[in-house]
């Protein structure tokens, strides 16, 4: 067991290799991506254009031999562009279901806070339910399923931002930012005669990602540190600067995303550490402030902050040992 646990991870870290080919200097927005996936939760990538959002999709997709999927989504995109519609087939006298690009394995949902409400809910009710009902029949997704979806922070007009019910959907936010100077130098070399995806080959299938989804599901999390994301979950919810704070489902967000990230380090046990480090992550995008608290220029990232720093470790004799 402990083997082939081992060679699963070194096959992760095959895969963190082939996109940090790719995408230079981003080794964090990968390894988080990574945990999302192998979580099968989804992420929520709020940046402005040209950093490589796009280009971290396909290359995670081509690297774990998934089919990748696109939806540019515009005002006037419908539910059925994303779900799928039965047309008629004249020949056969019945209707036949066309597949929307909903049903890749992972799937880019570009600019998701430009379409309409209604439509923003028929992918979120597919990332949260699995499935999608079209013409009264619900139909499964295809396994792995992965939603990367991005959000221009800069340009306001013309959008309809995302409510907290369904930014609740996410399991983890990021921010890409500028590469370095050094970093974009060496992109910049790197891309002279041809672009590195070119050159990128699957390391893992899609058997193997699922063997690896449950692996990080099976990893241990003691009961102290159960405690200790309650702790900082609950402490949320009666901060003086939060109008609401974070869900139930934002406490086993965290509790499974950290046993990913253990996965992926190589350990079978989460650490406190792990928790610590990843709850901005998948909790920031989790609660509203009160109004005062934005008036007084504050941000949910730094209220969080506080409250992770403040929150009580628990200490038990011979864990991790």
């Amino acid at each position: 067991m402990e083997q082939e646990k081992l060679a699963e991870n070194i096959q992760i870290q095959d895969v963190l290799n082939n996109i940090n080919d790719v995408i230079f200097g981003k080794e964090e927005i990968v390894k988080l991506s990574l945990v999302a996936l192998l979580t099968e939760g989804h992420v929520l990538l709020e940046d402005v254009p040209g950093v490589g959002k796009t280009m971290l999709v396909r290359t995670l997709a081509k690297s774990v031999n998934c089919n990748f999927s696109r939806i540019q989504f515009t005002p006037d995109l419908l539910p059925s562009d994303v779900t799928g519609v039965s047309i008629y087939n004249p020949k056969e006298l019945e209707f036949e279901f066309r597949e929307g690009p909903i049903f890749g394995n992972i799937l880019l949902a570009d600019e998701i806070n430009r379409t309409s409400p209604k439509t923003q809910s028929a992918l979120l009710e597919a990332m949260e339910e699995k499935s999608v009902t079209v013409d009264g029949e619900t139909r499964r997704l295809n396994s792995p399923f992965f939603v990367m979806a991005t959000q221009n922070p800069i340009e306001y007009e013309g959008t309809y931002p995302l409510p907290e019910a369904q930014l609740d959907r996410f399991l983890l936010k990021l921010r890409m930012g500028y590469p370095t100077y050094e970093d974009e130098l060496e992109m910049l070399a790197r891309n002279k005669s041809h672009h590195p995806i070119e050159e990128i080959q699957a390391v893992m299938s899609q058997e193997e990602l699922l063997l690896a989804q449950e692996e990080a599901k099976s990893v241990y999390i003691d009961e102290t540190i159960q405690q200790y994301i309650l702790n900082i979950v609950t402490r949320t919810r009666s901060h003086p600067s939060i109008y609401l704070g974070v869900s139930p489902r934002g406490s086993l967000a965290l509790m499974e995303a950290s046993k990913a990230y253990a996965y992926i380090e190589g350990r079978d046990y989460v650490i406190p550490d792990d928790v610590k480090y990843l709850a901005g992550f998948v909790l920031s995008h989790r609660v509203m402030l009160k109004a005062e608290a934005r008036y007084q220029g504050k941000s949910s990232e730094e209220i969080l902050d506080s409250i992770i720093q403040s929150a009580h470790i628990p200490i038990k004799k011979g864990f991790g040992e």
